[in-house]
Formats: structure tokens, C-alpha cells, sequence
């Protein structure tokens, strides 16, 4: 791709991104018109993610799976966080969170899976011992023992909700591809990982994926779902965006390895700052391999 080419798309996008955002505000006649667009709109934007290029496996000289935590506490990551609180805000913001179950409720996103390895299928129903907990209280209890139905005021509901969340698990691929000589990033999966619903309100509850989603199979909904950009509103990011570009930070906890991939934690226990730094050697390691390519 020439000089040209380039400056077109990059130009292409940010235009497309202002088109949505803007969404018809300036002229909208009452709140309802905003953030509907007119159908010669939606035909000059042709909105849709950026299609990837098609890579032979034989331009693959050099290939690492690695998967990361994307850790929601820190700063760079909060669009992926926020909103978490959605009655007082407008139906075109939601968290990443929000935006993932309700694509899998709708069916818009059709497959989930158990792990990462995405050999197992789930359905929502699968998941819903994992998102859902429920108990009845004492007084629930006594009512039952006596022989009489349990009222619905006695049954204790709790959903995993977007503010529960905690990390994101995402899986990708770091490959050398030799017709472009660059080092190349794709990524693959991603999981919600929040407190094990039945012990979510203890004091150091363990964290635990929700569900592994195929990325590729999510782009669409994600690119239509926009994050928050705090250096400019009138151009927001789309989460297919933001976690294609790598617009987060992340930390190894797991390469493909000759163990059974087993992760940082498995070999390096009880040592935070070790595991940090076994995470910034295989990021070095895969950063280094593309820099050898030219030391002669």
C-alpha cells in the first residue's frame, strides 16, 4: 500500500467515525431524530470493520499464541469499563460488557465457548449457573419447612453486571509475515472475567471467565458499538477498533508452550513482580525476533 492509499483510508475513517457520531444532532427537529441516520447516510458512510487481508500460511515465517489480561482498574482501560451505571445515560453508551451479552441474547453474536480453545460450545442457558445466583433467605427457609410456598420477596437474586467486571482474557497471535516483512498482531478471542457469582460479595473472591467469544465472529457488533473518546466526542472509537489497534494494556499470563501452555503463575507462584517480568521477556522475546530479521 503506497503513501497515497494509506492517507485515503486513514482520512476514510476518521470522516466515517465523525459522520456517526455527529448521528444527526445538528439537525435533528426533536430528541427522537438524534442518532438516527437517513438512508443517504448509512449509503455514503458504507460503515462496516475494516476487512482483514487474507494471509497464506506460507508467509508466516515466525508465529506466538499468547493471551493476555486486560486489567479494567487501570486507566487506559476504562472505556472498556465504563459505563457502568446505564439509567441515567443515553441508549448509545454502554460498556464493552453490556455490549457482548446483549449481542448473545439477541443472537447477533452466535457462538460462545467454554474455553479458549473454542472446542466447546455453550448456549446461554450453559452459562447461566455462571452469571446468576440465587438464594433463599432464612425466612424463605422456614416457610418452606412449613409446608407452604415460598414467597417471591424471599428469593435472593444476583447478576453478574458490567460494574462486576474485572479483567478481560483476550487470546491472539503475533506472526512475522515475510511478504510484508513486519511483525503482525491478530487477535482472536476474548472473555469477561468477574467474581465466581456465589461467593461474589467475600472479601477476595476468585475471578473466572464467563465465556470465550470467536472475535472475528463479533466484529460487526463491535464496530457498531462505539466507546468514549475523552480527547474528542464528535469521534469515538468502536470497540473493534479499540481492541484491534491495541488501544489497552495488557499483561502476558500465558504463550504457548511445550507444557500445555501453562501459564506464568504455574512456574513463577507468589511472586507478582517475577510474573511481571517473566510477562515483559516474552514480549521482548516476540518484539526482538522482527528486530533480528535485520542484524546481519
Amino acid at each position: 500500500m503506497n503513501l497515497k492509499s494509506f492517507l485515503l483510508t486513514v482520512v476514510t475513517v476518521f470522516t466515517v467515525s465523525g459522520v456517526f457520531a455527529q448521528a444527526n444532532i445538528l439537525n435533528a427537529k426533536s430528541p427522537d431524530e438524534i442518532g438516527v441516520r437517513t438512508e443517504a447516510q448509512k449509503a455514503v458512510d458504507n460503515d462496516k470493520p475494516l476487512e482483514y487481508g487474507y494471509v497464506d500460511d506460507r508467509d508466516v515465517l515466525f508465529s506466538k499464541m499468547v493471551w493476555e489480561k486486560i486489567v479494567l482498574d487501570e486507566r487506559s482501560n476504562f472505556p472498556l469499563y465504563y459505563p457502568i451505571d446505564t439509567n441515567n445515560i443515553g441508549s448509545d453508551r454502554r460498556s464493552l460488557y453490556d455490549v457482548l451479552m446483549k449481542s448473545v441474547k439477541d443472537g447477533k453474536i452466535k457462538h460462545i465457548y467454554d474455553d479458549s480453545y473454542f472446542t466447546t460450545k455453550r448456549t446461554l442457558k450453559d452459562i447461566e449457573a455462571a452469571l446468576t445466583m440465587r438464594d433463599t433467605t432464612e425466612l424463605g427457609i422456614e416457610q418452606i419447612n412449613a409446608g407452604e410456598e415460598l414467597s417471591p420477596e424471599y428469593i435472593i437474586r444476583r447478576d453478574i453486571a458490567a460494574a462486576d467486571i474485572k479483567e478481560y482474557h483476550i487470546k491472539g497471535l503475533w506472526y512475522f509475515d515475510k511478504r510484508q516483512a513486519e511483525m503482525k498482531y491478530r487477535l482472536l478471542g476474548i472473555a469477561p472475567v468477574a467474581p465466581d457469582v456465589n461467593f461474589i460479595d467475600t472479601d477476595e473472591p476468585d475471578l473466572v471467565p464467563l465465556f470465550w467469544v470467536f472475535f472475528p465472529d463479533a466484529r460487526e457488533v463491535l464496530h457498531e458499538a462505539k466507546s468514549f473518546n475523552n480527547e474528542n466526542s464528535s469521534i469515538p472509537f468502536s470497540f473493534d477498533h479499540i481492541l484491534n489497534s491495541r488501544r489497552f494494556h495488557g499483561y502476558i499470563y500465558k504463550e504457548e508452550n511445550v507444557q500445555g501452555d501453562r501459564k506464568i503463575s504455574e512456574y513463577v507462584s507468589e511472586n507478582a513482580l517475577m510474573q511481571l517480568l517473566e510477562s515483559e521477556r516474552i514480549k521482548d522475546k516476540i518484539r526482538d525476533f522482527e528486530l533480528d530479521m535485520w542484524t546481519y
